[in-house]
């Protein structure tokens, strides 16, 4: 039964190397778990902190992107607008360019049809006379083949021309 009934000398024993044991950890071992746990509970703050802090950046830069991207899209379709406008600008000059172009063919098409046009009736003209001219003489020299035809002839000019 001493087993189970410990003895008054075993207690003393047990709590003298008990103590014992207390102060030794208390002297070396527990300053330096509480230091290492000291410093793991740092480490872990400082871990939490940083994590936050590159949470908060991380949402920041994805703010800041969007913001980036909204300005991008903003940008491009200003571009594509001005892009709009200059073709249409160019498509109107080139337009106007082209009128201007036919009209002035067109202009210069009448003037040539015109001097042509003038040219053909002083020819015609030119011709006419001439034939008017050789018909005149063909009959004058029909007429006039004989002289007392030429002498009326020639008396009535002179009549006229002095009664004129």
């Amino acid at each position: 039964m001493e087993l189970v009934t410990p003895d008054v000398g075993l207690l003393f024993w047990m709590l003298v190397s008990f103590t014992l044991l207390l102060i030794i950890l208390k002297k070396f071992a527990w300053k330096p778990i509480l230091n290492s746990l000291r410093e793991r509970e740092e480490s872990i703050s400082e871990a939490l902190s940083t994590a936050e802090k590159a949470r908060a950046e991380m949402e920041k830069l994805k703010t800041d992107n969007e913001a980036i991207i909204r300005e991008a899209r903003i940008e491009k379709e200003k571009i594509l607008k001005e892009a709009r406008e200059i073709k249409n600008q160019i498509v109107d000059k080139a337009k106007q360019e082209a009128t201007q172009e036919a009209h002035k063919i067109i202009e210069v098409a009448r003037l040539n049809i015109r001097q042509e046009k003038a040219m053909a009736l002083d020819e015609i003209k030119k011709q006419v006379a001439e034939l008017s001219v050789d018909i005149a003489e063909k009959i004058l020299r029909e007429k006039l083949s004989a002289d007392s035809e030429q002498k009326k002839m020639i008396e009535k000019y002179l009549e006229d021309i002095r009664l004129n």
